[in-house]
């Protein structure tokens, strides 16, 4: 639990590096009305307290030729905290897998899984997915086309 309390600016200053991480300090003191001082301060205490987790690039995966996403969801077994912890743990080690999610309902997780083709999704979902001893039911939902995607959180 975070014990750092976000005032008024922070949340603009989150918004604004979540829409363009390349901006400078002294870029963002002018947007804020802020000192660049003041804005270096900010980002840091940010970084330290896990607000900020990381800067990246955003390829655009429509511009890489190949690739296959599809969102498997998985149905385990059993329930236990041990299977649940045991899957989160397994699925973190595949490159393969983007994106891990504990849901409710039917399924148990939803996976992000990036591949060069579907063959090699099928494989990998087979070989790397399938044979984990809690895994019951998988459904996959092949993406066809991306018509929105954002990266941002409103803070």
């Amino acid at each position: 639990m975070n014990t750092y309390q976000l005032d008024g600016v922070d949340p603009e200053l989150l918004n604004l590096l979540q829409l363009d991480g390349e901006l400078t300090y002294k870029e963002l003191a002018g947007k804020l009305n802020r000192s660049k001082t003041n804005i270096v301060e900010r980002v840091k205490k940010l970084r330290a307290e896990g607000f900020i987790d990381r800067y990246v690039a955003l390829v655009n995966p429509q511009k890489i030729k190949s690739i296959f996403v599809a969102f498997p969801l998985v149905q385990l077994k059993s329930h236990g905290k041990s299977d649940i912890e045991g899957f989160k743990q397994q699925m973190n080690l595949h490159e393969e897998v983007m994106e891990c999610y504990h849901i409710t309902g039917n399924f148990d997780f939803m996976l992000k899984i990036a591949t060069s083709d579907m063959i090699t999704y099928n494989d990998f979902l087979r070989d790397r997915i399938a044979i984990h001893p809690q895994v019951g039911t998988i459904q996959s939902f092949p993406v066809l086309s991306q018509s929105k995607r954002l990266t941002a959180y409103k803070v």
